[in-house]
C-alpha cells in the first residue's frame, strides 16, 4: 500500500554525545531547520550537527556543538561552546545562518569571469599550451 504522508529524511543530521536532553534536541532541530530547511534560494544543504555535553562538572562550558555542511558545493564548519544548551543552540543558529549566507552568495560557482583583453582573456591558447588543439 502506497502512503502520500512520506516524510523525507532530512539533509542535515543531528546527532547527540553525551547527557543531551531530549528538549535540548528538539529545539536544535527547530533552530536549524529554520537556518537549513526554511529559507528560499538556499542551494541543496547536507551534512551533520553533533551536540555534545560534557561529563565533567569542572568544566566551564560544558555545551559544544560542531556543524558540518555543505551548502550547495561549499563546505560549511561551525564550532560552538557554551554554558547552558539554549545558549548553545542560539549562538548556533546564528553563525550557522552567517556561513550559509556566505556559502550561498558566494561567487566562487564553478563560473569565471573572462580576463580583460589587456591580460590576454580574448586570444587563442597559444599553440602547445594547455586546452590548445
Amino acid at each position: 500500500m502506497n502512503s502520500d504522508n512520506t516524510q523525507a529524511k532530512p539533509a542535515v543530521r543531528l546527532r547527540s554525545v553525551g547527557a543531551v536532553d531530549e528538549e535540548t534536541l528538539a529545539y536544535a532541530r527547530t533552530k536549524i531547520d529554520a537556518v537549513v530547511v526554511g529559507r528560499t534560494g538556499l542551494p541543496a544543504v547536507s551534512g551533520e550537527v553533533r551536540v555534545v555535553r560534557a561529563a565533567a562538572h569542572h568544566v566551564d562550558r560544558p555545551w559544544s556543538a560542531t556543524a558540518d555542511l555543505r551548502v550547495g558545493g561549499h563546505p560549511v564548519v561551525v564550532m560552538v561552546e557554551e554554558a547552558t544548551g539554549t545558549a548553545l543552540v542560539d549562538r548556533l543558529q546564528d553563525r550557522l545562518r552567517r556561513q550559509t549566507d556566505k556559502a550561498a552568495h558566494s561567487w566562487d560557482d564553478g563560473h569565471r569571469t573572462t580576463a580583460p583583453p589587456w591580460r590576454g582573456g580574448n586570444l587563442p591558447p597559444a599553440a602547445g599550451a594547455p586546452g590548445a588543439a
